[in-house]
């Protein structure tokens, strides 16, 4: 009797396990659910051969053709849900300099104009307030949810000077006008998934 408990015991724990690991890799805790997440964020052609880059800060594979992929909002206790909630980015050279400053709230240096693939989309913005991402319950008043889309992030910010800065249109726009960290979006397919309400009518 004592045997088969210790049995049964063993078997438990065993499926626990199995079902933790399990749930950790679903919710973004593995590097191997990381590089898949982050490098589908643009196409493959791109996705395949490009740098990835952990939430830690970790280079988890290092790419040949000058892209990095990674997440640009902290992943919470448990890990993310989806792609979606990592709002994973594939950027080229100029855009990681763009990003970088973001993330130390800096000017934006650029050698020449950058691109930025999120076909996941992000948690959202304020499309006139910096650092409000994922503040989607805080009242904010332009906030756009973001599907699948591409950035543009201007060497010159006065080259968009020009550009709208309204998000219901499907049309490419402008993303934080009159801030150091203005660029331009670009919708693709999907782009209102999250928040339809804000879809050309």
């Amino acid at each position: 009797m004592k045997t088969m408990k210790n049995s049964l015991f063993t078997l438990i724990l065993t499926l626990s396990v199995s079902i933790l690991a399990h749930d950790n890799h679903l919710h973004g805790n593995s590097d191997e659910w990381q590089i898949k997440a982050y490098t589908s964020a643009a196409p493959a052609f791109i996705g395949d051969h490009a740098t990835v880059i952990s939430d830690a800060g970790k280079v988890l594979r290092q790419g040949t053709n000058g892209w990095t992929c990674r997440n640009l909002v902290p992943m919470p206790d448990g890990g993310f849900a989806d792609a979606h909630a990592s709002a994973a980015a594939c950027s080229d050279p100029n855009a990681v300099a763009w990003v970088e400053a973001y993330i130390a709230d800096k000017t934006p240096k650029l050698e020449s104009d950058g691109w930025i693939w999120m076909k996941h989309g992000d948690l959202g913005v304020d499309n006139f307030k910096p650092y409000t991402d994922g503040q989607k319950d805080a009242g904010h008043k332009h906030y756009i949810e973001s599907g699948a889309h591409m950035m543009l992030m201007p060497k010159d910010p006065s080259s968009l000077d020009g550009q709208t800065t309204d998000y219901t249109t499907g049309a490419p726009y402008v993303m934080f006008k009159g801030t150091k960290f203005v660029h331009l979006m670009i919708p693709l397919e999907g782009y209102y998934d999250y928040q339809p309400e804000a879809a050309p009518k």
